[in-house]
Formats: structure tokens, C-alpha cells, sequence
């Protein structure tokens, strides 16, 4: 009987336990950023097909998402934008000789890849746009996402360099696009 009572309290204060005592219920935190990086992923990816399901339903028929200007004009920007695509082609800029002369390596490619990932992590973490505008904005953060993969060597069959291209891409569309007067392309 006294086995059988010791049994009963261990199991029962075991099974009285508050949840969070046990390991299985243990969950640790995303780490900031990658969780931000894992959502603008996924924003980024979702962005174009939304656009195009949203046209589609209007019924303009099967048309991909492409850029547009907002009525004949540029997009409106906000602080965080103009900061964080002034950060990626300061970068961009500084690097593009190097590129050019095929001259960065792997390691200065997935540094640069990381740089981008990161401004465009702030940009959708701060940025506040108005709906369309943001449609408008997502097309290029998934030129500049996946620039950052192949620069940073995630994309097998493509160079480190093509990824650069499609980020100094993205930003040539964003000055084409958007309304950031101290923003200068990138003369390459």
C-alpha cells in the first residue's frame, strides 16, 4: 500500500505540474530576424500571385503582375523605405567595381546578399505605405530577395554576379517607380 501511494503522489504531482515544467511544452523563440527574414519571404513570394489573383477576379483576364506607375505618376515612399533602399545601393555601389571585374568573392557576395536581406527586413518591418503602393513595392522586394539568394550562392545553376544584376535591377525599377527624390540609380 505505501508503494502504491508514492506511486500515486509521484505521478499525480507530475501530472498537476504546471505546463510549462515540461520539456515537450519548452518552445524557443524565433530569433527576430529570422523570423522578419521568413516573413518578408513569404510576403515577398505571396506579393505577385495575390496581385495577379486580384486583377484576374476584376476581370481583366490572366495578367501577370508587372510594375505600373500610380496614375501616371511615382509611388508615395515613406522614411523607412528611402532609407533602407538608399542603404541597399550604397552597398550595391560600393561593391559594383568589383563585380564588374569579377573580383568579389563568394564570402564579400554572401556579405553583401546578407545586407540586402537585412534592409529589406527593416523596409517591412517600418515601412508604411497605402495598399497599392505597397502591391507596387512587393515586386521589388522580390527582385531584391531573390537577387540576395543567388548572390549569396542558395540558387544552384546561377551566378553570384547574375544575382547582382537583379538587385541593381530592382533598384533602377524603384527610381523608376517610386518617389524618392535623393535616390539615384546606380550608373553601371
Amino acid at each position: 500500500m505505501a508503494k502504491l501511494k508514492k506511486r500515486y503522489r509521484r505521478n499525480h504531482c507530475q501530472l498537476n505540474a504546471p505546463i510549462n515544467h515540461h520539456p515537450f511544452w519548452r518552445i524557443t523563440p524565433m530569433k527576430p530576424y529570422l523570423l522578419t527574414v521568413l516573413t518578408m519571404l513569404t510576403l515577398a513570394a505571396a506579393g505577385p500571385s495575390f496581385a495577379a489573383n486580384e486583377a484576374h477576379d476584376h476581370g481583366h483576364g490572366t495578367t501577370s503582375a508587372t510594375l505600373q506607375l500610380n496614375a501616371g505618376k511615382k509611388w508615395e515612399t515613406d522614411a523607412p523605405l528611402r532609407k533602407a533602399m538608399g542603404d541597399i545601393r550604397q552597398s550595391m555601389a560600393s561593391s559594383l567595381h568589383a563585380i564588374h571585374e569579377n573580383k568579389l568573392t563568394s564570402k564579400s557576395y554572401g556579405a553583401l546578399a546578407k545586407k540586402v536581406e537585412d534592409a529589406v527586413g527593416n523596409m517591412v518591418a517600418k515601412c508604411k505605405l497605402g495598399t497599392q503602393a505597397d502591391e507596387q513595392l512587393h515586386l521589388i522586394i522580390a527582385d531584391l530577395l531573390a537577387g540576395a539568394e543567388q548572390m549569396a550562392g542558395k540558387v544552384k545553376q546561377a551566378k553570384r554576379m547574375d544575382g547582382a544584376v537583379k538587385v541593381i535591377g530592382a533598384l533602377d525599377n524603384y527610381g523608376k517607380y517610386f518617389d524618392d527624390p535623393g535616390f539615384q540609380p546606380i550608373a553601371h
